[in-house]
């Protein structure tokens, strides 16, 4: 934790940058098992990284994945599980996902279009929910900033979730995101990278010193 603040990094996919984000103080390491994405690793990479990883907790990155595929990343080791889906997925999948891996375990990622709010009855189903940046044509992974001051809407309106603030975020702007959306819980990946899934570390380090300078709202 920086400034009382919860760092995941996400988009993880070798042992280096896994080990520099946690001596920057990441609390989340985030493993996209999502094959569409750029920084996609396979269950098997992970596994075979497993071993070598450091004490922190991981996160498996997914898309709307089947039972089995959740109950497969739940054996492979992963303490959280952010699933991303559309906002038309019927409550049964979500209640699913809920029942596999536990409330406690879930991170809800719904692609949400700028016009629309969170469901309540989609936070009973998990204790962590993600605002990302909305696009069409992706299930986050931008690199574009969000509505900050929708996220401190629902921060206010559902304080007992925790919610993850993600999309666009880098050292420019960690500061001033923080202090506009009153986040406590933040989400890096494009913005500490020199190309997908390879991290810069002097970019994580700059944004883990920017993020202990920053005003909590």
């Amino acid at each position: 934790m920086i400034n009382g603040i919860r760092l995941k990094v996400c988009g993880l996919t070798s042992l280096v940058d896994a080990e520099f984000a946690d001596q920057c103080g990441a609390d989340y390491l985030g493993f996209i098992l999502f094959p569409a994405s750029p920084r996609y690793v396979s269950l098997i990479q992970f596994q075979c990284m497993f071993d070598h990883l450091p004490a922190r907790k991981k996160v498996a990155v997914s898309v709307e994945p089947a039972p089995s595929e959740l109950v497969e990343m739940k054996a492979a080791g992963f303490d959280f599980f952010q699933i991303h889906f559309r906002p038309a997925t019927p409550m049964g999948e979500i209640k699913e996902w809920s029942r596999i891996v536990g409330a406690e375990h879930l991170w809800l990622a719904p692609k949400l279009p700028p016009e629309c709010d969170i469901q309540q009855n989609w936070l009973e189903l998990a204790d962590y929910c993600m605002l990302d940046t909305y696009a069409a044509d992706k299930f986050g992974g931008t690199g574009e900033t969000g509505d900050w001051a929708k996220f401190a809407r629902h921060l206010a309106t559902y304080p007992r979730t925790h919610w993850i603030l993600a999309g666009g975020l880098d050292p420019d702007n960690i500061a001033q995101a923080v202090q506009a959306s009153g986040a406590k819980f933040v989400d890096v990946a494009s913005g500490v990278e020199f190309a997908p899934g390879l991290k810069d570390e002097a970019k994580i380090k700059q944004f883990a010193a920017e993020l202990g300078k920053a005003r909590i709202a």
